[in-house]
């Protein structure tokens, strides 16, 4: 599935992508437990904890993202073997606001949004994507988010739900830096996506290959400018 040559709309997932989720994450924990005098783990072994405990949580009966989060944090302390009183568990969708965008985000969406429609598909609530929202300034033409479809990528139900909104998938392509939420349901979907790899990590044989896999979101705007 090649980039499309009559481009309409591009959409972006936002966590990981946009947004440094995971320098977020590891500083709330952090912040949270030093009020406890708790040694965390190195930060590379919280976030594949982080990635295995949520998509555990995500995988059941749909529940607001923060609330996913919530129940993440506990679950993970418990791992961890930390104490952490639940009425404190809420530590991790407090934290949303202060999740920055990667330094490019700006600059990029800002570029191509003189050109395209612009989307946001998100694992996310409502509320809490707002707070996240104050920290761009470009103007999104249309937002998909978990709240809305009641259910969690790397369901298909975003995907879905974007198409109808939009009347079918032609002219579309999705950016992600997620294989496992979004590559995965777009080639099911048969929706061309770029694939943000900024940890530079090889696919497994078993991953099938985005339209285009690059390591910055600047190449991926390059990569549909040139097109």
């Amino acid at each position: 599935m090649p980039i499309p040559k009559n481009l309409t709309w591009v959409t972006f997932d936002v966590y990981g992508t946009l947004i440094d989720w995971e320098t977020g994450v590891y500083e709330a924990f952090e912040r949270e437990a030093q009020r406890d005098g708790f040694e965390l783990i190195d930060r590379a072994s919280l976030i594949a904890m982080f990635h295995e405990v949520s998509r555990e949580i995500e995988a059941g009966s749909y529940e607001l993202y923060a609330e996913v989060l919530r129940r993440t944090a506990l679950e993970m302390a418990s791992r961890m073997e930390w104490q952490l009183e639940p009425s404190r568990s809420g530590f991790l969708p407090d934290s949303i606001p202060r999740w920055l965008p990667f330094k490019e985000t700006s600059p990029q969406l800002q570029k191509i949004a003189k050109k395209y429609q612009l989307g946001l598909i998100s694992n996310i609530d409502d509320k809490l994507l707002g707070l996240t929202r104050r920290h761009i300034p470009t103007d999104f033409d249309l937002v998909v988010t978990a709240q809305q479809v009641r259910a969690y990528k790397p369901e298909l139900a975003h995907f879905t739900e974007f198409a109808r909104r939009i009347g079918g998938k032609k002219g579309w392509i999705h950016v992600t830096s997620s294989h496992h939420h979004d590559v995965v349901p777009c080639l099911k979907q048969r929706v061309p996506v770029i694939y943000v790899n900024r940890s530079k990590q090889p696919l497994e044989s078993s991953q099938k290959k985005p339209t285009a896999e690059v390591h910055t979101l600047r190449e991926a705007v390059k990569a549909i400018e040139e097109a």
